[in-house]
């Protein structure tokens, strides 16, 4: 193997190693490790997963979502400008996309959510008022509640049909509903289901007061928020589309694999990464913690 083609073999050799580490971590089995750290971590991606709404979906998923998005890039941008650097650092940027997608889609659902919780609120005090059994009325949230909320109540009342316990029942609908609220809800519902009471009325009453105003509060600073989002992601898109544009010019491909172009795109690959993190870190929200779970 000649010289110049020395760096472009390692780099090429390091990709493939870490696709092949993803792979084998992903679909391996859990190795035991004593602080507990590899169990968190796939806690985390897991409630990720639920939160975004895809709770059949397995952790290792997204592992290959990753590898695929970086794989399919590279292929692509290789094929285009023959620049092993460029395909590389563009291919770190689209194994991140499935982790940022599926956190666009936990926002995305908290939204919907948010607009709706209300409702399902009003519905289950009506039904309590009414002196209808509460998995009854559980259940009918599957045919007549709002449409982002049916599936998991449909569930749920399929549980109930089907013999399941409350307890046990309401936990399944937890993890489905994957979303703060639920989780007051359902600890509200359990509350009053083991140690009884009159109350639960009056709770879903101040529950849904509460509820509409914290989504009021938050739709509008979302609103004024998200100029500081899409500044971030612009930001760090701009410069390598031209990257990728200057590198279907001959010279710029040439001068792209050299040791110091190699080093310029690492260089910028990384302060990328940085100053996206931190742009977000200012500009989000405070999150709703998922405390009882």
């Amino acid at each position: 193997m000649s010289a110049p083609h020395l760096p472009q073999a390692l780099v090429l050799g390091l990709a493939l190693g870490l696709g092949l580490v993803l792979v084998f971590s992903a679909a391996g089995p859990p190795r035991s490790c004593p602080t507990g750290r590899s169990k968190r971590r796939t806690e985390r991606i897991r409630r990720l997963l639920d939160e975004a709404g895809h709770y059949r979906l397995p952790v290792s998923a997204v592992f290959l979502s990753s590898l695929g998005c970086a794989g399919t890039t590279f292929i692509l941008v290789m094929a285009l400008t023959g620049v092993l650097p460029v395909g590389v650092c563009l291919g770190v940027f689209a194994a991140l996309l499935p982790w940022a997608f599926l956190r666009w889609q936990v926002r995305r659902r908290r939204r919907q959510l948010a607009e709706v919780w209300p409702d399902v609120v009003d519905h289950l005090r009506s039904a309590v008022r009414s002196g209808l059994a509460l998995p009854e009325g559980l259940a009918e949230l599957g045919s007549t509640g709002p449409e982002p909320l049916r599936g998991p109540f449909l569930e749920f009342g399929a549980d109930w049909r089907a013999g399941v316990p409350m307890g046990p029942a309401l936990e399944r609908l937890k993890i489905r509903l994957a979303d703060p609220v639920g989780d007051r809800i359902v600890l509200a519902l359990r509350t009053t289901r083991e140690l009884g009471g009159t109350d639960l009325g009056r709770l879903l009453d101040s529950m849904a007061d509460v509820l509409r105003e914290n989504a009021r509060t938050r739709s509008e600073l979302e609103a004024r928020q998200s100029w500081t989002v899409n500044g971030a992601k612009l930001a760090v898109a701009a410069p390598w589309i031209v990257v990728l544009l200057l590198s279907l010019r001959p010279e710029a491909a040439e001068a792209y694999h050299s040791m110091t172009g190699m080093l310029v795109l690492s260089s910028g690959l990384v302060v990328s990464l940085i100053c996206y993190h931190v742009m977000l870190r200012i500009g989000a929200l405070p999150a709703e913690e998922r405390v009882l779970i």
